[in-house]
């Protein structure tokens, strides 16, 4: 896994009123972490992106008189852009993702992503307990109306602050967070202790304050936690495997007519955009889990047949879960047969939303 040295001061010391307006002021104009003018996609070498951080937290550290300084996890820095698709819709696209370790070192990891278009759903990122994301969206697509011109990132799940929050002025009552033709924008997500799970990332201002998430601008954040395994249940007992033990991952997102899907190769790191209502495939007797996402408005059972889990702060098994608007699921299962999935909810059935898990030897 790569990784990167993020210095994290532990502030212990009494700031005055008037050192945080000067840190913010300092923040907003010199981090970086607001507009950026687009005009080519590029990248920045390792040194110059530590350099570029520890500068930063020095200086934090100078002005504000502090005395303890600890590690942090990785640090990822993101490139992603919005591309409009035909038949108006718009997707997610990855363009650039390295994470540099505690000693520097810093490796690309973009070719694990579908780089050549966007994708519905978009990238899965996937961080572990500890880490920090900075992610820069860029907008690409010729707006058809002035309401068209903002696109964001919308997060759930993990910490950020205001300035991440990937909303309009008219909510946050603060700034608009927006890619727009001209100006790229950068978001901070930190996966802090507790916030390990799958949380759905997508669209929050295009068009208008509730986005373009029905439009395809939606993607999902897997953190992994600090503990390395999944709680699983097997021959009736429950266990915990190491995540490493878990072959593929598939991230489901139920729309409300059809199910979208992105496969992940553990062994690879390799994602597959699976399209609509795909078939899912996996080797006999290997660990695969299942990320749920539900969007749009409708309420949804997902089933797997002649399968069964453990129903998270229960002591059941269960075969189908009720899962409603951004509510999520996440189950793990070993692969011993074929069957299918499906949403057995009425619109499900009528809609056709099912398809093969298909299991080979």
């Amino acid at each position: 896994m790569l990784r990167y040295a993020q210095l994290n001061p532990v502030l212990n010391c009494s700031i005055s009123k008037e050192r945080g307006k000067m840190m913010h002021k300092l923040e907003t104009e010199f981090s970086g972490r607001g507009v950026r003018f687009p005009d080519a996609i590029e990248t920045r070498d390792s040194h110059s992106l530590f350099i570029n951080w520890a500068g930063r937290w020095v200086m934090g550290f100078l002005l504000l008189g502090c005395s303890n300084i600890t590690l942090a996890g990785n640090y990822h820095r993101l490139q992603l852009l919005v591309e409009a698709l035909e038949g108006g819709l718009y997707a997610y696209r990855m363009v650039h993702h390295e994470i540099v370790s505690e000693d520097g070192t810093s490796t690309d990891i973009t070719n694990r992503y579908v780089t050549d278009r966007g994708t519905i759903p978009g990238p899965t990122i996937v961080l572990d307990e500890g880490d920090i994301a900075e992610i820069e969206l860029l907008h690409r697509f010729e707006p058809d109306s002035p309401f068209q011109e903002h696109v964001s990132l919308h997060v759930h799940g993990v910490h950020y602050d205001l300035d991440s929050d990937g909303t309009l002025k008219y909510i946050n009552l603060y700034k608009d967070q927006s890619a727009t033709p001209y100006l790229s924008y950068v978001y901070r997500w930190d996966a802090a202790p507790g916030t390990a799970g799958t949380w759905p990332y997508h669209d929050h201002n295009m068009e208008s304050h509730n986005g373009a998430e029905d439009k395809g601008l939606f993607g999902a954040l897997i953190v992994h936690p600090a503990s390395g395994t999944e709680r699983v249940r097997t021959s009736g007992t429950r266990s915990h495997i190491p995540l490493d033990g878990i072959s593929k991952d598939y991230v489901f997102y139920i729309g409300d007519d059809a199910f979208w899907g992105m496969e992940i190769d553990n062994a690879t790191g390799q994602q597959t955009a699976l399209g609509i209502n795909p078939a899912l495939t996996a080797q006999r007797n290997t660990q695969v889990r299942f990320h749920l996402i539900a969007l749009g408005t409708n309420f949804h059972q997902f089933e797997l047949p002649t399968y069964r889990w453990p129903d998270p702060g229960t002591r059941d098994r269960i075969n189908q879960k009720i899962i409603g608007s951004l509510e999520k699921h996440v189950f793990t299962v070993k692969a011993t047969h074929s069957t299918r999935y499906l949403d057995s909810a009425f619109t499900g059935r009528v809609l056709g939303m099912q398809g093969d898990f298909i299991v080979t030897d």
